[in-house]
């Protein structure tokens, strides 16, 4: 995920994530209680499995609150570098909740395929999975808009989420609907493809967020364009050594230069200042440190 950089301020930073907990948590609460009610009134499988999907849904967007408050405290002694390594921690939580949703709806539909199916009435189930579809395709708009503002990988996971909830609405819709008009089977087969989607989603999120948690570093495409930033400013004779590095969803880049080793340190300080500035402009990058070593310095360069 390459981020937009983040120029906004800290007070609006602070309505945008509550206004997006509010839309979440309020959205899926009302969600998995009317998918419940209308799952056990009739005995759907497929809505059974997309209202797990939404249990699911509550769930994380609870720890949501607690973990983007941590992640938005500035730094102190104890995270000198901030707490934003929180946020991909929530996002974890969510990729978790959203295995395990898939899971639950696995389940539910081998048994119901084991006992041979059930044509499910497609009045009120596939009416509430239609306004579920609707309600979480705005539902993803909105989120994926704030988490852009915000550079937010948390909030990031969760509109993948939502987009995954309008295409696991629209499964078990056709499954619902087709267990009366095609065959009972289609409800379990709609439950098992509704899972698959989920452990898909859930297997992305989590693979993002471990490495924003684990320190990765940029892709070689990235690493590759920062090296070309640094080496059209005037006086960098080589990129010695470059190191990336998120911390939390933030890139840090480290970098060795090269400059003429007979100008003074004014002229070379002036350079690695620019060649700072040049790099906090990409939009992927949060900080950068810039380390200058004359000209002819022989260790190979390393990316």
């Amino acid at each position: 995920m390459q981020w937009i950089r983040d120029y906004t301020p800290q007070p609006e930073r602070s309505r945008l994530f509550r206004n997006a907990l509010i839309v979440t948590v309020a959205g899926n609460v009302l969600l998995a209680v009317s998918k419940a009610i209308v799952a056990y009134l009739s005995q759907s499988v497929a809505l059974y499995a997309d209202a797990a999907n939404s249990a699911s849904d509550v769930f994380y967007s609870l720890f949501m609150v607690l973990g983007l408050w941590m992640a938005q405290r500035p730094p102190d002694l104890s995270h000198p570098q901030g707490h934003s390594r929180f946020e991909p921690l929530v996002g974890l939580l969510v990729a978790a909740s959203m295995a395990f949703a898939g899971y639950e709806a696995g389940r539910a539909s081998l048994a119901r395929f084991q006992s041979g199916g059930f044509a499910v009435d497609p009045g009120l189930p596939t009416l509430v999975l239609l306004v579920s579809a609707s309600v979480k395709a705005g539902m993803f708009w909105y989120i994926r808009r704030i988490s852009r503002q915000v550079s937010s990988p948390a909030l990031s996971a969760t509109a993948r989420d939502n987009l995954s909830d309008v295409l696991t609405s629209i499964t078990a819709f056709i499954g619902a609907f087709g267990s009366r008009l095609i065959h009972p089977l289609a409800d379990p087969i709609g439950g098992f493809l509704v899972s698959a989607w989920i452990f898909r989603a859930a297997f992305n999120a989590g693979r993002e967020n471990l490495d924003y948690l684990t320190g990765a570093g940029a892709d070689r495409g990235l690493r590759e364009r920062i090296v070309d930033v640094a080496s059209q400013v005037p006086g960098v004779t080589q990129v010695h050594h470059t190191m990336t590095e998120y911390v939390g969803p933030r890139l840090v880049v480290d970098m060795h230069i090269n400059v003429d080793g007979e100008m003074t340190l004014n002229d070379a300080h002036a350079i690695a200042d620019t060649v700072i500035a040049r790099i906090e402009e990409l939009p992927e990058v949060d900080r950068a440190y810039v380390h200058i070593e004359p000209h002819g310095w022989e260790d190979p360069p390393h990316r």
